[in-house]
């Protein structure tokens, strides 16, 4: 293909990204002004600031990753490996792989199980 194809499709691109951006600042910013200031008694934000606040908010909650799937979907391929793991394993290797895992992760939150209880009765005072 030639270049001014490759170079239209650019231009597309970022004319398309530039006005989703500018979209997703003048939602946000209508949002804001519209509940923030009757609800929080907080200031009327420009489209600038706006533009600040999402950017900050994405570094601090969102991060800038590896992109690709979201959590939720990265946790089940997780465990579908582990599950594929498991089934090679063989019975022995099975009881011994969860002997391990309940000697390191004892307790709930790293903590030791808390003793067992006597069944004796109630205690005398």
């Amino acid at each position: 293909m030639n270049r001014s194809f490759w170079l239209k499709k650019a231009v597309k691109f970022v004319f398309a990204a530039a006005l989703f951006m500018t979209v997703a600042v003048y939602v946000t910013m209508s949002l804001w002004n519209w509940l923030v200031p009757l609800i929080f008694h907080l200031p009327l934000l420009n489209f600038w600031q706006t533009l600040g606040l999402l950017v900050l908010s994405r570094i601090l909650f969102g991060g800038f990753g590896r992109g690709g799937r979201g959590g939720w979907a990265r946790g089940r391929a997780w465990k579908r490996q582990m599950v594929q793991r498991m089934e090679a394993f063989s019975p022995e290797e099975r009881e011994k792989f969860r002997q391990q895992m309940r000697s390191r992760c004892a307790g709930s939150w790293g903590r030791p199980p808390a003793p067992a209880e006597t069944t004796a009765g109630p205690a005398a005072y």
